[in-house]
């Protein structure tokens, strides 16, 4: 069973973090959330998130990927180096990225959108220095990493619930069913 980390920070997106877990969970993917500071999350909406454990107890653990919602959260997972510590190691070994709405610009700043496609929730890359293409798309998966831009969209965690893309980049875009 592969095991994925979904980091919660403070402000993230309350939906966005449920739906990554629910998911994946359902996709039969060992989740495990994480608090950043250890304390319940107070999400973007003033619903607070019970996590599994503090980030602080997987140090050094690998996961098959690590997720990351987006949110006001967001800017708390870019000042965190135990994130981009994590996300540079695990593009290292191969092992998914993936991001949505506000939080590609997480993978941005860890260097993972280097020479790919990227999408985000308007204007969340236009500061972050990717060296990547952005396109207009709900979903991307390129390689290893997995930006989606759509927060409106829970349904477009589907798109890249547990596939493994090629090499060769490609954008999708997701229809509800």
């Amino acid at each position: 069973m592969p095991r994925v980390l979904v980091p919660l920070a403070q402000g993230c997106e309350e939906l966005e973090a449920v739906t990554i877990i629910n998911v994946l969970r359902r996709a039969g993917a060992e989740v495990i959330s994480a608090s950043l500071d250890g304390q319940p999350v107070k999400g973007a909406r003033g619903i607070t998130l019970l996590a599994d454990a503090p980030l602080n107890e997987f140090k050094g653990q690998d996961f098959a990927a690590v997720v990351l919602p987006g949110g006001a959260g967001t800017e708390i997972l870019l000042k965190d180096g135990r994130i981009l510590d994590l996300l540079e190691r695990n593009a290292a070994r191969g092992a998914i990225s993936a991001a949505v709405c506000a939080a590609p610009k997480v993978l941005a700043a860890a260097g993972l959108l280097r020479g790919k496609k990227a999408t985000s929730y308007p204007g969340a890359l236009d500061q972050a220095p990717h060296e990547g293409t952005l396109v207009d798309a709900a979903t991307v998966s390129t390689a290893r990493s997995s930006p989606a831009a759509a927060p409106e969209r829970p349904w477009t965690s589907r798109c890249w619930s547990w596939r493994r893309s090629s090499t060769r980049p490609s954008a999708t875009r997701s229809r509800p069913s």
